[in-house]
């Protein structure tokens, strides 16, 4: 049975976590405010450019002079997994949840006979990652020292996917994030954006004919690399929105099971203490009738 001093330090070590945890919750939820408002600020632009760009597509035959970015290369050989993660962990489940789904892809992908290649975005995806697809990762991209996420580093992102489809360094890219739906709730998503796959606008009731100026094929070359920036901005602001929320949910959790472990242990080293004294007592009345 452990001394009173060491389950005096345990109790000690227990609630200094739990103020730690505590902290960390205040502070996500604080953060969660921000990057909630900023992801869902950014859903109805990249929804609405992604329509608009299935529009123009529609509206064009298929022909060898359209944009790559949108027909592909023709092939769908080799494959490249875009997998967005955080830079930090103690948020539960939320990188993990992205890699998991990524790694179910490749794996899937490997069985069909094809080549999977993937591109890092964030520390901790790689971390995971790397023990199993060390030479399938051609690249990393780290974020820790951004504070606020901003177009810019989509759009250096993209520019380096774009970039890589550019040398025929694969055929089908497809972007990995966690949707942001609750505190309690992320979505790990899976989204091809090269070549992209529109919905189907008689579906959606938007199948209005438009007529464009200049020509579908320049206002493609030019808005197709920005799509890809800003998809990639989309899942980078869900997936901070998504991470702060799930270390809020963590560190709360985390916080509860301090403050179970503080009574278990507060029991504990009263019963113990209580022992020892009715020992005492017992040994000085045993004492005191020998006499």
């Amino acid at each position: 049975m452990p001394s009173l001093k060491e389950l005096r330090n345990r109790i000690a070590s227990v609630k200094a976590t739990q103020k730690i945890t505590k902290a960390m919750q205040m502070v996500a939820a604080a953060k969660l405010r921000r990057a909630q408002s900023a992801a869902e600020a950014a859903r109805p632009y990249a929804e609405r450019m992604e329509k608009m760009l299935g529009n123009i597509a529609a509206s064009i035959p298929p022909s060898p002079e359209s944009p790559k970015l949108l027909t592909g290369s023709g092939k769908s050989d080799v494959h490249l997994l875009l997998v967005c993660t955080a830079e930090r962990g103690l948020c539960g489940a939320f990188n993990s949840s992205i890699v998991r789904l990524a790694k179910e892809r490749a794996t899937s992908l490997a069985a069909e006979g094809k080549t999977v290649k993937i591109f890092c975005v964030g520390r901790k995806g790689y971390d995971q990652l790397k023990r199993q697809y060390e030479k399938q990762i051609v690249e990393t991209v780290e974020l820790r020292s951004v504070r606020t996420l901003g177009y810019a580093d989509a759009d250096r992102i993209g520019s380096k996917i774009v970039a890589l489809f550019e040398k025929g360094e694969f055929d089908v890219c497809t972007l990995f994030y966690s949707k942001f739906k609750s505190v309690i709730a992320q979505i790990p998503t899976a989204q091809q954006i090269i070549p992209p796959v529109f919905a189907d606008n008689k579906e959606t009731g938007s199948g209005a004919v438009y007529e464009y100026e200049p020509e579908e094929e320049e206002i493609l070359a030019e808005l197709l690399p920005r799509n890809i920036a800003t998809q990639i901005f989309r899942a980078l602001l869900e997936n901070a929105a998504s991470e702060q929320g799930a270390r809020m949910s963590a560190m709360d959790n985390a916080t509860r099971n301090a403050g179970d472990m503080i009574r278990k242990q507060t029991i504990t080293y009263n019963r113990t203490r209580q022992a020892m004294i009715t020992k005492e007592l017992i040994e000085i009345i045993s004492g005191a009738e020998a006499l």
